[in-house]
């Protein structure tokens, strides 16, 4: 049954819901009115009944003739609820008489009555009873709410037609913007309604989803251009000198190809690596973050760097710190950053951990030959490389750096990079702190 009702049209869901819930309240206000009208009836006849009863009591009071007072008869009766007006007896039983004479209302027979005692000018007692016929009773009562039934049957269909019709109306210009969209070129835009209402801001929020689309299309063009040109350097590279080695007989020159082509393939599994890894990152697959404590893992990957890398220094402000990421994360940014130093450094590196209530930060100093303002916008974007002296030593794939950007990005940090204090290239990575018990 819920599948049935999701597979049918918003137009026909609204009208459903109104439709029912309009018979519902009808209904609920009809069954209330039939509930009424039963007492509603007898009230009026028992107004009628007491108009009567006033004047025909003044009239026996004064000791005058009572006139005739139809639709209402009138009688004059003893105590004892015998005639004394010369008609026939009412058929009416003492119990009857007595709350006649105590003010309340009898109902007999399918008439209804109502008395008064007054006393004449000679002092005699007489009930004066003032009674109706109820004929037609009881069928205006089961024909009133047989009609109020139906009014309310009719005032449901004709609100669900009116809900029909009005929603109809309403999603006519949704439908004239879902035919646009299906037409609409590459690069075109929903034209904006001149009403401010809900379609002019789903207009603008298609607007903007599509615009993120073709910015996501585009990096992504871009992205596998750069991929393509940058693993075919390698790949050509391996090639040939495999062709090399197989062609010529010497085993120097073969051993030499084959340590260059060792070369080759380290910096294309670091390029598939880097691409895997950032592959992953525009996925959206992020583990939980869990606190890492930042001064142990600089150590230790200061420990990692390789023979013959510059003297790399760490100094800390704080004995430990405690950053809001993943291990794995924080492995790849520091590994990355010193490899990076290393490359451009002359002669030493000072890496620096420093902490806040709010943050924590990794500075990496160096005393290479720094970027230039004008690239360090650029330095994460991927496949770039700064054509100026930093770049004298080849290898890199230009992708370190946007792996380190990308990684604390989705972790709420942030990369800057700017001059050392030595005239080199300062990288600072900053980190939301985690709170430790």
């Amino acid at each position: 049954m819920i599948g049935w009702w999701r597979g049918r049209s918003l137009q026909a869901r609204i009208t459903v819901l109104a439709a029912t819930i309009t018979l519902a309240c009808l209904l609920g206000l009809a069954a209330l009115a039939a509930a009424r009208l039963s007492p509603l009836l007898i009230e009026s006849v028992d107004r009628e009944l007491t108009s009567a009863l006033g004047p025909a009591s003044a009239e026996v009071s004064a000791g005058r003739p009572l006139p005739g007072s139809a639709p209402v008869t009138v009688r004059v009766l003893d105590i004892s609820g015998a005639p004394v007006d010369g008609g026939t007896p009412t058929g009416l039983d003492p119990a009857e008489v007595g709350l006649l004479k105590a003010g309340q209302p009898v109902q007999q027979d399918g008439a209804r009555y109502l008395g008064a005692v007054v006393s004449t000018p000679d002092g005699t007692q007489r009930l004066v009873v003032a009674g109706a016929g109820l004929v037609g009773f009881a069928a205006a009562v089961h024909y009133g709410g047989v009609w109020l039934v139906v009014v309310a049957s009719v005032g449901a269909l004709v609100a669900g037609l009116a809900t029909w019709l009005v929603v109809r109306l309403a999603l006519r210009p949704v439908a004239r913007m879902r035919g646009t969209v299906r037409v609409l070129p590459p690069g075109a835009r929903l034209p904006l309604p001149d009403s401010h209402d809900e379609l002019r801001a789903l207009a603008d929020e298609f607007n903007a989803l599509l615009e993120r689309q073709e910015q996501a299309s585009e990096r992504l063009r871009r992205f596998t251009g750069d991929a393509a040109h940058e693993l075919r350097s390698p790949v050509a590279s391996i090639r040939v000198q495999a062709e090399v080695a197989v062609t010529n007989p010497d085993p120097e020159l073969a051993q030499e190809t084959l340590g260059d082509i060792l070369t080759e393939a380290e910096r294309l599994s670091s390029l598939l690596d880097g691409l895997l890894s950032l592959a992953r990152s525009d996925a959206g697959e992020v583990p939980p973050a869990e606190p890492v404590e930042l001064v142990s893992e600089v150590r230790a990957a200061v420990g990692r760097l390789p023979a013959g890398a510059p003297e790399t220094r760490v100094s800390n402000a704080v004995a430990q710190a405690w950053a809001w990421a993943q291990h794995g994360e924080v492995e790849l940014v520091l590994d990355n950053l010193l490899r990076n130093a290393c490359r451009y450094a002359r002669g030493e590196i000072v890496v620096s951990v420093l902490a806040s209530r709010s943050s924590v930060r990794v500075v990496v100093d160096d005393d290479g030959p720094g970027i230039a303002p004008e690239h360090r916008e650029k330095v994460f974007d991927r496949f770039y490389r700064v054509s100026d002296d930093r770049a004298r030593i080849t290898g890199g794939t230009g992708l370190g750096l946007a792996m380190v950007a990308e990684t604390v990005r989705r972790r709420g940090g942030r990369v800057q990079v700017g001059e050392s204090p030595d005239g080199g290239a300062r990288f600072q990575v900053t980190w939301r702190a985690a709170p430790v018990s």
